[in-house]
């Protein structure tokens, strides 16, 4: 999945222009990554996700069908193009989620059941040192192939994923989500625009519907998302932290 905020200049691996490019596994550059405040995180995530991260839902549009859609999501910040868990030049949280990890390739749509492998070409690791992509047959080296693999693999997570949501939404079972906290200087800060599951429409499920949504895997992910909840405290212990840290920086010398 390609996402602009993500992938800045997205172009076709090419076998023929690529031939000799290289990657440098050992380059860091969080640039792009130090601006998302949210990003999504499949279903097979949430297990790891929820343990750094409030991982949550968030409307997505309108699927081919024309029905409303949604996706989950892991909270980076509070505030737009804020995120909390990196510092300086890593990250502070021990889970990345899949697609950052994989980046800076992802995989393009170019017809019903055809995808290609791209990449990004502003990544400053692509060069001519390190990992070659192609191999001296002009063949995708096993790196570029295994990368090809886990990208297939993810996008089958996706649908997943996907169809999960359209069970949250078919059951009604989200609502809008608020979170208010009160700052160490009285200042009140407000988060919402983002989708969570009403436990009291959960309650209210039937035997029938709860069993079936335990045995496809739901009720697993639900009980993710709400144990991830509570990373919202931390993630404002993190925003006080950075106010503190930019108030000192800004501070007139004695």
């Amino acid at each position: 999945m390609i996402n602009e905020n993500l992938h800045k200049k997205v172009v076709a691996l090419d076998r023929i222009q690529h031939r000799d490019l290289k990657l440098d596994l050992t380059a860091r550059d969080l640039s792009n990554v130090s601006k998302l405040n949210a990003f999504f995180v499949a279903g097979t995530e949430f297990t790891d996700a929820c343990k750094d991260f409030p991982v949550v839902w968030v409307n997505a549009g309108k699927g081919d069908d024309g029905k409303p859609q949604v996706a989950p999501i892991a909270v980076f910040g509070l505030k737009p193009e804020q995120n909390l868990c990196i510092e300086g030049d890593r990250w502070r949280v021990r889970y990345v989620p899949a697609v950052l990890r994989l980046y800076p390739f992802a995989l393009a749509r170019v017809a019903a059941n055809e995808m290609v492998v791209c990449m990004d070409e502003s990544w400053p690791g692509l060069g001519s040192t390190g990992q070659a992509l192609f191999g001296a047959d002009g063949e995708p080296s096993e790196f570029t192939a295994n990368v090809q693999k886990q990208l297939e693999n993810f996008e089958q997570e996706v649908e997943r994923t996907r169809l999960a949501g359209a069970i949250l939404v078919e059951k009604g079972l989200l609502r809008e989500m608020r979170f208010d906290a009160t700052l160490p200087d009285g200042s009140k800060l407000v988060v919402d625009g983002f989708l969570t599951v009403d436990e009291d429409k959960l309650a209210k499920l039937s035997d029938a519907d709860l069993l079936a949504m335990t045995r496809n895997g739901l009720m697993g992910l639900i009980h993710a998302h709400q144990i991830s909840l509570g990373n919202m405290a931390r993630l404002v212990e993190w925003h006080v932290e950075r106010l503190g840290t930019a108030a000192a920086g800004a501070a007139p010398a004695a």
